[in-house]
């Protein structure tokens, strides 16, 4: 688990040519030109509209529409973490999404879910997966998770715990591993993340850290080649948390 921290030669005169200018047209020079204005003030129309598109969550007052308990990720159950331990946004419109990182709880799944719910902790992850393989998601992939003591990969990537103990490799489970694959394989597929060791990266691996997660124990190979099956399978939804679970989310 993580603590808050802080992650976009000049030209020659035109000679003159021997050619006569068509009677009674227009030049082809002139269409290019012509055409070549129209284009770019079409151009800088597209991106004054997406730069407003992207700025308008900046306007006071002003927030994006959201469901409670809405979910990002069909195979996972909604437990929501305490406003405390993330920051809403409107990624990736604000922020570009270009990571995905792995932590382990150091702890139960139930104990993760609690200590995302307490105000005081400061930290939280977009997702837990259990060693079942169910998926709990607790913040909005479009808002900010406190995950990894640096803002900038905050800002930048979804975080998913994994319940268990970086010096027990008995608890990184198949069940986890399969399950943890197809929420990853989501989570590339929507913000175009390549599958690879660049944008698929542990928690000890972000700038600045302290911590030691997922560990020694943990298959990035094996994890890797789940995720690229994943990404080409047909969804398939993961098992989700037991109704005990969400009902600490009330």
């Amino acid at each position: 688990m993580g603590n808050n921290g802080s992650t976009r030669a000049s030209r020659k005169p035109s000679e003159r040519s021997s050619r006569k200018k068509p009677v009674g047209g227009v030049s082809r020079r002139a269409l290019l030109i012509g055409g070549g204005a129209v284009v770019a003030a079409g151009t800088v129309a597209v991106l004054v509209r997406d730069e407003v598109k992207r700025a308008w969550w900046r306007v006071p007052g002003v927030e994006k529409p959201r469901k409670a308990g809405e979910l990002d990720y069909a195979g996972a159950t909604w437990v929501a973490a305490s406003e405390a331990n993330w920051r809403r946004a409107d990624r990736p419109d604000d922020f570009g999404i270009d990571r995905v990182i792995i932590h382990v709880t150091q702890g139960s799944f139930d104990s993760a879910v609690r200590v995302f719910q307490d105000p005081a902790h400061r930290a939280a992850t977009h997702y837990i997966v259990g060693q079942d393989g169910r998926v709990v998601q607790m913040i909005r992939e479009l808002d900010v998770a406190y995950q990894a003591g640096n803002r900038s990969f905050n800002e930048r990537a979804v975080g998913i715990e994994h319940e268990g103990f970086v010096d027990r490799p008995k608890d990184l489970t198949k069940a986890m591993y399969e399950s943890s694959a197809r929420l990853t394989a989501s989570i590339c597929a929507r913000y175009d993340i390549p599958i690879d060791r660049e944008h698929i990266i542990g928690h000890v691996e972000v700038p600045g850290t302290d911590h030691t997660d997922p560990g020694p124990h943990w298959d990035w190979d094996r994890y890797l080649k789940l995720v690229r099956r994943a990404a080409t399978a047909p969804p398939t939804p993961a098992p989700t948390a037991p109704a005990s679970a969400s009902a600490k989310a009330e």
